[in-house]
C-alpha cells in the first residue's frame, strides 16, 4: 500500500533524496563556489535529508493512519496505535535502504565516508525515530478530529526545511539567528547527526536535555490523548 498510489511511487520514494542532494549541491556550487566548507557538502546534505525525510514521512504517513485503516479495527486485537507503529516502522525500513544505497554510492565515488562517532550517529537516528513517533501520535489523534491539522503540518514541513540546519550548520549563522533556530528541537537532532559524522564539526549546540524534554512531553501527550479518545477513534 505504501507504493501502490502510482507506478512511479516506488521510484520516486528512493529518487527523492538523491534529487534533493543534487539540487542543493548545484545551488551551492553556482552561488557560493565549490570549496567554502571544510567537510564534504554532498555527504552533509545526504545525511541531513535522509534524516529529515524519515522524520517527515513518519509524520505525514501516520497522520491519516486511523482513518485509512478504520476497517481493521473490527478485529479486537488490532488497536489504532498499531497502525501508527506499523507506518513508522515502514518508513524506518525505507530509510535504512536509502542509507545503504547512499553508502554504496559514497564508497564508489570516494566521498568522505569516515564516521567520527558511529555510536552517537546511531543514537541520533534512533532518538529521532522516537521523537518522530511521539509527534506523529499526537498529530494522528488531532487530525482524526480536526481535518485542517494535516494541511497546517504540510505547510510547516516546508518551513522546517529551511529552519532545521539541513543545508547549513548552526555555526554558520549569526548569534541572533542561532538563538532563534535552536528553539526548534529538530535543529538539535540535525546538529547531533552531522556533528557526530564529520571530524570538522561538533555537537556543542546540541542540548540533550531540551531534546529529552520534547520527546518525553510529546510521547506523554500523545499517549494520554490516545488512551482518552481510543474508543471514539474506533467508533468514528
Amino acid at each position: 500500500m505504501r507504493f501502490s498510489v502510482s507506478r512511479i511511487g516506488l521510484f520516486w520514494t528512493f529518487f527523492q533524496p538523491f534529487f534533493q542532494v543534487l539540487l542543493f549541491v548545484l545551488i551551492k556550487v553556482f552561488l557560493f563556489g565549490r570549496s567554502s566548507e571544510n567537510f564534504d557538502f554532498a555527504v552533509f546534505l545526504a545525511l541531513n535529508f535522509t534524516a529529515f525525510n524519515m522524520f517527515k514521512n513518519i509524520i505525514n504517513k501516520s497522520m491519516g493512519a486511523f482513518t485509512a485503516n478504520r476497517g481493521l479495527f473490527v478485529y479486537k486485537q488490532v488497536k489504532p496505535i498499531d497502525t501508527v507503529i506499523a507506518r513508522s516502522m515502514v518508513e524506518v525500513f525505507i530509510t535504512g535502504i536509502i542509507i545503504l544505497i547512499f553508502i554504496m554510492i559514497g564508497f564508489y565515488f570516494q566521498f568522505d565516508m569516515h564516521v567520527k562517532n558511529l555510536g552517537m550517529l546511531s543514537l541520533g537516528f534512533i532518538w529521532l525515530i522516537i521523537f518522530s513517533f511521539s509527534l506523529a501520535l499526537c498529530l494522528a489523534v488531532a487530525n482524526t478530529f480536526v481535518n485542517s491539522v494535516s494541511k497546517v503540518v504540510g505547510f510547516l514541513m516546508y518551513a522546517l526545511i529551511f529552519g532545521s540546519a539541513l543545508f547549513y550548520t548552526v555555526d554558520m549563522l549569526s548569534p541572533e539567528l542561532q538563538t532563534i533556530i535552536l528553539y526548534n528541537p529538530l535543529t538539535h537532532f540535525m546538529e547531533m547527526i552531522h556533528g557526530s559524522y564529520f571530524y570538522t564539526l561538533d555537537i556543542k549546540h546540541v542540548d540533550s536535555v531540551y531534546m529529552m524534554f520534547w520527546t518525553i512531553s510529546l510521547m506523554f501527550i500523545g499517549l494520554w490523548f490516545y488512551m482518552k479518545l481510543e474508543k471514539k477513534i474506533v467508533s468514528l
